[in-house]
């Protein structure tokens, strides 16, 4: 007999757990996008030069 009553309690927390199953509805937010503001600056072309420079040194080395 307590074998039967431990495999109905089983059972019942089954059962238990398979009620409301169903995933949660999503809600939907209809906020604009907010786009980020890049603010550009001057650039000196002798430091623009410079960082080009460098970067060609460094694709050359590593062609080699």
């Amino acid at each position: 007999m307590k074998k039967v009553m431990f495999l109905m309690a089983v059972a019942g927390m089954f059962a238990f757990a398979a009620c409301n199953n169903t995933p949660a509805e999503e809600t939907v937010i209809d906020t604009p996008a907010v786009e980020e503001m890049v603010e550009e600056t001057p650039v000196d072309s002798m430091a623009a030069e410079a960082v080009e420079a460098v970067a060609e040194e460094a694709v050359e080395a590593v062609a080699e």
